[in-house]
């Protein structure tokens, strides 16, 4: 762990004008240009024609969140603007109870111009009909805080509250406001779980076309969820590695999907770097299940340093999998849900995945550290070259194909 702790973030910093950062998505999707690196040698292509650098017979995994309309604007009476960005669900704390909530919920939050906001409830006007929505802040912690919503209108559910009052929360390096065609752009065609502030990106360059191309060549398609958190566009901003604190994000896993895990294993690919934290959080809870078959949900959590502890005993990943469908059968479980914090970074070995697809990433972030860990440190040859040939960077830029 040492070694990891250690890692001098100025080292992972480089050079991204803002004129490379795509402001927009092209269109179609798929049009987008694919950067493929296997055996060390890098070329380039567009996404439309990635089927054709996928190995036959891969398990493609994929991030079936849906981002939500996390941004919700009030005015206090002085006409001070406040923003209420949710985050997580605490009461009730699942996040499909939460969305179909009625009169009350509430969230930890994020608060804009929370300097304006010393106590009281702010409201919002729903409707004509004397609808509104109130907020009110319960306790902080750090950087967030915990938020009472209620409404009038018994007929709505927390999700539709958002779903008609709340905004989508678009990349801040973006630098413009939200449009209405990022509500469809920003997510991907096959978002179906409510409970991100961020999109899957890698995800976003996928049509049915290429979808298509992909049955063709017999590659198998699985998803899980990670919702996830704003904590994905925050830089490192300590010296070392040891002085940053990773963001917790919840994951879900169904049964078919580990099933396939073993039946693919050493074909699996990642669609994105949240996909890639799922599934190598998968080893670290089926590790842990080796010496705590009887733990509760909330024990298989996955903590930032658990991959690069001392003591942990290695484990072959197929045991590591099967732990995990032994618990869900013991346990009567359909779906795994719990939360990660892994860090993946220079000094860690990947247990379950063997291709990522994924964008390309912020200076200094752990994204790119993940990227680094995966090529073997050549992290910098794969930019360069991604600089110096037009791609596009960043949540709506190109793609690349790691093997």
């Amino acid at each position: 762990m040492i070694s990891t702790q250690n890692i001098h973030i100025q080292e992972y910093d480089y050079n991204l004008p803002e004129e490379r950062i795509a402001k927009f998505p092209l269109t179609p999707r798929d049009s987008s240009k694919l950067l493929v690196r296997k055996n060390n040698e890098i070329s380039e292509t567009t996404f439309d024609r990635i089927s054709e650098y996928i190995p036959e017979d891969s398990l493609l995994v994929f991030n079936n969140t849906k981002v939500i309309q996390a941004r919700m604007i009030f005015q206090k009476g002085t006409g001070a603007r406040i923003e209420v960005f949710c985050l997580d669900p605490v009461d009730p704390a699942d996040y499909a109870q939460s969305f179909i909530q009625r009169e009350t919920c509430v969230w930890s939050c994020l608060i804009g111009n929370v300097k304006r906001w010393k106590s009281g409830k702010l409201y919002k006007k729903l409707s004509e009909e004397n609808t509104w929505c109130s907020v009110e802040r319960l306790e902080s912690s750090g950087e967030t805080h915990r938020i009472r919503f209620e409404w009038n209108d018994p007929d709505m559910s927390f999700a539709d509250i958002l779903d008609q009052y709340g905004e989508l929360p678009i990349p801040p390096y973006l630098n413009r406001k939200t449009e209405e065609s990022d509500k469809e752009t920003y997510q991907t065609i096959y978002s179906r779980i409510k409970g991100s502030v961020a999109a899957p990106t890698a995800g976003l360059h996928f049509t049915e076309a290429v979808f298509q191309s992909l049955k063709e060549k017999n590659i198998l398609f699985q998803e899980l969820t990670l919702h996830v958190g704003a904590g994905t566009f925050k830089p490192v901003k300590s010296e070392t590695l040891a002085e940053h604190e990773m963001h917790t994000e919840c994951i879900s896993i169904g049964r078919e999907t580990i099933e396939k895990l073993l039946q693919k294993e050493g074909k699996v690919i990642a669609v994105g770097t949240t996909s890639v934290r799922t599934l190598e959080s998968l080893y670290y809870i089926g590790a842990f299940l080796e010496d705590y078959p009887n733990a509760s949900m909330e024990e298989l959590c996955v903590y930032q340093w658990t991959p690069y502890s001392e003591n942990k005993k290695q484990l072959e990943g197929v045991k590591a999998l099967r732990n995990i469908l032994n618990y869900m059968d013991i346990n009567n479980l359909k779906v795994l849900t719990t939360h990660t914090q892994i860090l993946i970074a220079p000094g860690y070995n990947f247990k379950i995945v063997n291709g990522i697809v994924t964008n390309f990433h912020q200076p200094k972030s752990t994204l790119l550290l993940l990227i680094s860990a995966f090529v073997g440190g050549d992290w910098e040859g794969i930019y360069d070259y991604a600089l110096n040939h037009n791609f596009r960077f960043l949540s709506y830029g190109d793609s690349s194909l790691l093997l």
